[in-house]
């Protein structure tokens, strides 16, 4: 039986793989680790693993996502996000395991009107951006068996995330205001498992950089309009510019990712937005 190992389990998207897990036991054994069992920054404890395990797939879902203290801990940020993943691509060249890596659209410096592509050129304008996009370049040059899926704006019923984030302030307070000039694609993390899974399944893989997201584009106002909705909240929502709200580090004005190639490689349907949405606050509702 095929062993993958899931890195970062205990974040969003391990979590979300976790639930799935057993609908594929008879297929794969699952090796689920955090930063506590598997430290990714440390050499010689990933080959130890691998020589130990012999994972056929690696799925890195860790990383540093603190975007704002990214730009305090830089050295932190680029030991997570590429140092690590180098260690975890060799690891994998090593043993001859595939690496399916998730990085992000702020890989982008979003200043465009049009959908990215795989092969559009990337600028990020922040260090978590820099240190994912160094993270893409190793994994890479290191392991050519690399399947790179960037994806946006993560939620689920696990862990902190901007759904959980409005849903509690919805609880607290009468009004509130949000972003409404940056634009980019919510993406429930559990579709996002879902796709790791389907690539997997795909006997004759293709390798190199995808997006994943769900789809079309939306702004963080309108994607909270919709929380409020579901969750039939009556909070009042004021529209607010990137520039009444300032944060460290900037953020891509537009970072929406075309979908074309993932579609057409593995035949991955994204689904809309709104109703990956709906679900889980269905399922946040019954919490």
């Amino acid at each position: 039986m095929k062993k993958i190992l899931v890195i970062g389990s205990n974040g969003q998207l391990g979590n979300c793989i976790r639930k799935i897990a057993p609908d594929f036991e008879n297929q794969y054994e699952f090796l689920f680790t955090d930063s506590s069992t598997l430290d990714i920054t440390n050499e010689e404890e990933i080959n130890d693993y691998f020589y130990d395990n012999k994972p056929d797939y690696c799925i890195n879902a860790s990383a540093y996502t603190a975007v704002d203290l990214a730009e305090k801990e830089k050295k932190k940020a680029f030991a997570v996000n590429a140092e690590g993943v180098a260690h975890l691509a060799q690891a994998c060249a090593d043993f001859k395991s595939i690496l399916i890596h998730v990085s992000t659209d702020y890989v982008f410096d979003g200043n465009t009107n049009l959908p990215y592509s795989e092969d559009d050129f990337t600028n990020p304008i922040g260090v978590y951006g820099k240190s994912k996009r160094k993270g893409e370049e190793l994994a890479l040059e290191i392991n050519s068996r690399t399947i790179i899926l960037r994806t946006s704006w993560l939620y689920s019923e696990f862990n902190k995330n901007f759904v959980k984030t409005m849903l509690n302030l919805f609880s607290q307070k009468d009004e509130l205001g949000i972003v409404a000039d940056q634009f980019g694609q919510p993406t429930n993390a559990n579709d996002l498992a879902e796709a790791i899974m389907n690539i997997i399944n795909t006997p004759n893989k293709t390798f190199g950089i995808f997006h994943f997201s769900n789809y079309p584009e939306t702004t963080w106002f309108e994607f909270a309009q919709k929380i409020a909705e579901f969750s039939k909240s009556s909070i009042k929502l004021n529209p607010l510019t990137t520039e009444q709200y300032p944060t460290p580090a900037k953020r891509p004005v537009r970072s929406t990712m075309s979908l074309d190639k993932i579609e057409e490689t593995y035949n991955i349907e994204p689904k809309h937005w709104e109703n990956s949405l709906e679900e889980c606050v269905d399922i946040l509702s019954q919490q």
